[in-house]
């Protein structure tokens, strides 16, 4: 399985968003540390779900990284986050 398709799987399992938007960015980072052939090794992931309200900007990455889960985190060299709850923009 792509690791695109594991992100998509376990954020939607974990969060049920309204929102869920994962970008493989791997080639915009062609010759920077952990680039490598084939890319998927930078990610970037849009997610807007109400399991996120009231919570602070370090807990609902800490949300997003614990729903990845270790083994995936592991095999990812960069994932940027924009987490937020619906109607965010």
């Amino acid at each position: 399985m792509r690791k695109i398709d594991e992100i998509r799987g376990r954020l939607q399992a974990a969060f049920d968003p309204a929102v869920l938007d994962v970008a493989d960015d791997s080639e915009k980072h062609r010759g920077h540390a952990g680039w490598q052939e084939g890319g998927e090794t930078h990610y970037a992931v849009h997610i807007r779900a109400a399991a996120f309200a009231g919570k602070s900007r370090l807990q609902r990455h800490r949300a997003v990284h614990a729903a990845l889960g270790a083994d995936l985190i592991g095999r990812i060299h960069a994932l940027a986050l924009d987490i937020g709850v619906p109607g965010d923009s």
